[in-house]
């Protein structure tokens, strides 16, 4: 393993047969995306072998008009059992390389069915193939297994969790998206959103904490949190646009030992679309 967080695609490669190890495809396309790619053709044309497709926009809530809002503990687990997933094993989730959209499907085995054994491929997919190991094409079928969901309380924050934290400076909000959306200088890649940020949040661009599908050096991290000017010894809330590359923040805070970090699941396409709650521009001084 190269670090507590990730597995190899060496250790993989090895262990790519065993019933206790279960890969999952957690590829995504990014937000505002209005191209002709369709992951589920994509998946069948090439995966790692025995790995089944986590989709997160279907495993989330159909019900919201948000984006990819978490869904219940019951409906995602009966999605995990019909993929074959169950109780006890060790999960490892993978994306194109880009640890875009792995730290997401991460974060939900973890906050809404308490999974205890999560890992992220090192490299992603991309990885995979610089390695020189082979993939795999066509559906993969399991046989369904029992997965009974243990969900992690306080680890999810809803909009009227955000307004009392703002109101009462309880917690460092912490936004993962990129400086100039931060900042309010670009638009969102979603119509219809407000430019900003949450007053008081400081700004951790997600792409920052990456390289090569792997997050940087502890040591690089914490010199770029300290920079972001985030105070690690409060309550941690991350929030991005859409509650997905805010999982790749919590997935770095993780990695340097931090442990009270929650995720704002609305996130910007909540808050940013709303015309009752306060919205800050500029760096972050506010």
């Amino acid at each position: 393993m190269t670090s507590s967080l990730f597995v190899s695609p060496a250790w993989l490669q090895e262990h790519i047969h065993d019933p206790s190890v279960r890969i999952l495809d957690a590829r995504m396309l990014p937000p505002g995306y209005q191209g002709p790619r369709d992951l589920h053709v994509e998946y069948l044309a090439g995966h790692l072998p025995e790995a089944v497709i986590f989709d997160i926009e279907a495993l989330s809530d159909s019900n919201s008009a948000l984006p990819h809002m978490l869904t219940s503990p019951e409906a995602f687990a009966a999605a995990m059992e019909a993929l074959g997933v169950g109780d006890g094993q060790h999960l490892v989730v993978y994306d194109d390389g880009s640890l875009f959209s792995a730290p997401r499907a991460w974060w939900m085995l973890h906050v809404i069915a308490g999974v205890e054994r999560v890992s992220l491929l090192a490299g992603g997919m991309a990885g995979w193939q610089r390695a020189g190991l082979p993939l795999a094409a066509g559906p993969v079928f399991q046989d369904p297994r029992t997965f009974r969901p243990r969900p992690s309380a306080g680890h999810v924050k809803s909009l009227a969790d955000m307004r009392h934290i703002i109101a009462h400076r309880s917690a460092q909000v912490i936004d993962a998206r990129p400086a100039a959306r931060f900042s309010g200088q670009e638009p969102e890649p979603r119509p219809g959103l407000h430019r900003g940020h949450i007053p008081g949040s400081k700004n951790l661009p997600w792409h920052e904490l990456v390289r090569d599908g792997e997050l940087k050096s502890p040591e690089e991290l914490r010199s770029i949190v300290d920079k972001a000017g985030i105070d690690t010894g409060r309550p941690l809330v991350a929030s991005c646009g859409s509650g997905v590359t805010a999982a790749v923040a919590v997935l770095a805070l993780t990695e340097l030992g931090i442990e009270d970090i929650a995720l704002y699941d609305g996130s910007w396409s909540e808050w940013g679309g709303r015309d009752d709650v306060p919205i800050a521009t500029g760096e972050g001084s506010d």
